[in-house]
């Protein structure tokens, strides 16, 4: 029997937990991005590259990298009390790839994190959403002495259709992610809402 105390106290409302996926290839940033952003420690599974990746994973362009993400990044950025954002990064070696169905599966939208060095490492994420109907942005990750291409260059090499929204970004920078991820936001609304797009 439930006491008068619980029969009286509101219940607290559960917020709404909209899931967010952050993929590209190997070494685009995605670690770096759900820690820049989010409000937890994120949970990540980083680990040090060793002699069993040589040969099987890509490093060209991203010689200096020491570790990989082998299973997942994880991060929590509350909106208000109704809505919470759970970033999910993909790890982008494509011996992981079988992951990221379960990874996918339910997510409001994806950020395909692009790297012009390698621009080519993020030609399967585009293609996984694509695929699968899920809203995306693409967000060029700015790394220190690379060549830096205008929109139209990076949207006909990766070939997304024009309402793909495409983002300069610093995966090092808070701020900076925020406005990718309020701008994959607003390109879901804007695919939902007619009158929004028009």
């Amino acid at each position: 029997m439930a006491s008068a105390d619980s029969e009286t106290r509101p219940q607290e409302a559960i917020p709404q937990a909209v899931k967010i996926i952050i993929a590209g290839g190997f070494g685009a940033g995605k670690t770096t991005l759900v820690a820049s952003v989010s409000e937890i420690t994120p949970l990540s599974t980083e680990e040090v590259m060793t002699e069993a990746s040589y040969g099987v994973d890509d490093i060209g362009g991203v010689e200096h990298k020491t570790t990989t993400t082998v299973a997942l990044d994880f991060g929590r950025i509350t909106i208000n009390d109704d809505v919470v954002l759970y970033l999910f990064g993909t790890p982008g070696q494509d011996r992981f790839w079988f992951m990221w169905d379960e990874l996918a599966e339910g997510a409001l939208g994806a950020v395909v994190l692009a790297d012009t060095r390698r621009l080519d490492t993020c030609f399967h994420a585009v293609d996984f959403f694509e695929r699968r109907g899920v809203p995306f942005v693409v967000a060029v990750n700015r790394f220190e002495g690379s060549t830096v291409y205008r929109e139209e260059e990076v949207r006909q090499a990766l070939d997304v259709s024009a309402d793909v929204p495409i983002i300069l970004a610093d995966a090092r920078e808070r701020g900076s992610c925020k406005e990718v991820l309020v701008e994959l936001v607003t390109h879901v609304i804007r695919g939902r809402d007619p009158v929004m797009s028009g």
